[in-house]
């Protein structure tokens, strides 16, 4: 009997293990929310980009110093983004949303002009930022809190409120006018509401539908963006114009071989053929030093890091976290494929920059401050379980 009592009392008070000997102790990367993994192909991919971009500045040491300063501000970002609970993401996205908007308003009426275009706001003495790099999140991260309220798939009252909310920030960044940059945060914005179970039919009707509007886009167009399509057809047309650009950066490319010419030897780029060749066009650079292989290996690491970040974002378990991962890294995707069709001349010039190695700030920034959401969504997923 004493036996049977005890047997019942354990069964009902099971005893557990002290947590000093039995309960595993989270890792650094664990306590601080970061996966070694991605982390560790970032860094590798930033080391090559210096570089390669010491090489595309004419070997400016002081472009490479800039760059790993906004490289160190960009990992500090990401650091302190994934200690935020999606949760707070979700909660915030609606004010981010509103002060991109009102930051692009502002823009228009007290930007600073470079190059021909409206795109930047400077604070004197502080900081000269571009606004539309910080809709590539907060675009995509509005609507997928708006989809996260409305059953699933979304109806077509839904896709029509997710339209305005993409189309508003989408036309103030094409006024500016900054065609490359309104079409990555569209894409980014579209991935969200693709994955959230859109139906084939209304896919097939929203193809219908931007079929039927280029006339129109076509007719918005500035001159020299109708300029690019045209020279994307036939580059041989104007090939001291408008057609100069990829025929220069296709031929540094070819030139490059299988091995390429070495660093610091390419031709195109050192005697300064190639135009933009240390932002827009440094895929040719290196396709030019490094050649057909380095080229291979670079893209490798991209698939390396793309691979990771689909990983990451299918251990989601909320619908929030699902869309805002999975739009975070199929844009880094987007990124990389039409900079470099772009640079090859299989898609027309739209001033796209390679990830992590072109030259730039904003962009760099805001790429690892999504590597930053991203991992915040895998380290909390737990905790948004439903």
């Amino acid at each position: 009997m004493a036996w049977l009592t005890l047997t019942r009392g354990l069964r009902r008070y099971p005893v557990r293990p002290p947590d000093s000997g039995m309960a595993r102790r989270k890792s650094l990367w664990e306590r601080i929310h970061i996966d070694p993994w991605l982390s560790g192909l970032l860094l590798v991919l930033m080391g090559l980009g210096l570089i390669v971009l010491y090489s595309a500045s004419g070997q400016r040491i002081e472009a490479v110093y800039a760059q790993s300063i906004r490289f160190g501000v960009g990992l500090v970002v990401m650091v302190i983004i994934a200690q935020f609970s999606p949760r707070t993401f979700l909660r915030w996205s609606p004010v981010a949303y509103g002060v991109g908007v009102l930051m692009l308003l502002a823009v228009e009426f007290f930007g600073d002009m470079g190059m021909g275009a409206k795109r930047w706001l400077v604070i004197p003495g502080v900081v000269r930022f571009q606004p539309s790099e910080m809709m590539k999140l907060a675009v995509p991260l509005m609507v997928a809190a708006y989809l996260n309220r409305c059953e699933l798939p979304p109806k077509l009252r839904d896709i029509a409120v997710c339209a305005v909310l993409i189309g508003l920030p989408v036309a103030l960044i094409a006024s500016q006018p900054d065609l490359g940059t309104s079409l990555l945060v569209a894409s980014a914005a579209i991935i969200v509401v693709l994955l959230a179970g859109l139906s084939w039919r209304l896919i097939g009707l929203a193809t219908v539908l931007a079929a039927s509007a280029l006339p129109l886009l076509w007719m918005n167009l500035h001159n020299y963006q109708r300029q690019r399509v045209l020279t994307f057809l036939n580059p041989d047309s104007d090939p001291l114009g408008s057609g100069w650009n990829i025929i220069q950066s296709t031929t540094a490319i070819g030139s490059g071989g299988l091995w390429g010419k070495g660093w610091l030897k390419g031709t195109q780029s050192q005697l300064e053929f190639l135009p933009e060749r240390h932002t827009d066009f440094i895929s040719a650079v290196l396709g030019e030093e490094f050649g057909l292989i380095g080229m291979l290996s670079v893209l490798l690491l991209y698939f390396m890091i793309v691979c990771r970040g689909l990983w990451l974002s299918g251990a989601s378990q909320d619908t929030f976290g699902r869309l805002v991962a999975g739009s975070i890294i199929l844009t880094f995707f987007i990124y990389v494929f039409v900079n470099v069709g772009m640079v090859s001349g299989i898609l027309p010039v739209v001033g796209v920059p390679l990830p992590l190695i072109s030259y730039g700030g904003t962009s760099s920034v805001t790429l690892l401050a999504g590597f930053g959401v991203l991992m915040s969504i895998h380290a909390h997923r737990r905790l948004l379980s439903r």
